[in-house]
């Protein structure tokens, strides 16, 4: 009898358990967008700020993203990216996380339970990125004039079930 009750108690214990994988969704959607327009004045500056054009792109970004409530954003430690993604993160009251394009751990951002999250890059990183989420080559870099790319990628459980490629002028 007591092993019996055992087995029942355990099988019981196991399926009331919230946490086992058949049961928990893990959902994350990631943002990408890359920098808005730079200063180009000087070609030998290698951190440039954003143009004029380029702030207003970056606001014009926070309005588009404003109905979506970040848990987290990234940017390069680049002037450009981080003006780019500071309306966003001001709108969000959150800080802008720095990262570096090749040791960006999306294994940690599930970790940590984000359900929303924004990452400011570059021509040839953001692509990078994307592809790194999809585990497959299917974005090549962005156009050096192209500053309107938004790739909305959504995971669940850490696989791919949708994947947005938008251009916002």
């Amino acid at each position: 009898m007591k092993p019996f009750f055992l087995l029942l108690l355990s099988i019981a214990l196991w399926s009331c358990n919230p946490s086992t994988p058949e049961t928990k969704n893990t959902t994350t959607t990631f943002y990408l967008i890359r920098h808005a327009e730079k200063n180009r004045e000087n070609p030998d500056e290698k951190n440039p700020e954003l143009t004029e054009k380029g702030l207003v792109r970056a606001k014009k970004w926070s309005e588009v993203l404003k109905n979506i409530p970040f848990d987290a954003i990234y940017s390069t430690e680049y002037t450009r990216t981080i003006e780019t993604a500071s309306p966003t993160a001001y709108n969000n009251n959150l800080d802008i996380l720095k990262y570096e394009p090749e040791n960006l751990n999306t294994l940690e951002i599930f970790k940590k339970g984000y359900k929303n999250v924004l990452v400011v890059g570059h021509s040839n990183t953001v692509p990078k990125l994307v592809n790194k989420l999809l585990k497959e080559d299917r974005y090549e870099d962005i156009e050096d004039t192209n500053n309107g790319n938004l790739y909305i990628v959504t995971l669940v459980n850490q696989k791919v079930v949708s994947v947005n490629l938008l251009s916002i002028n």
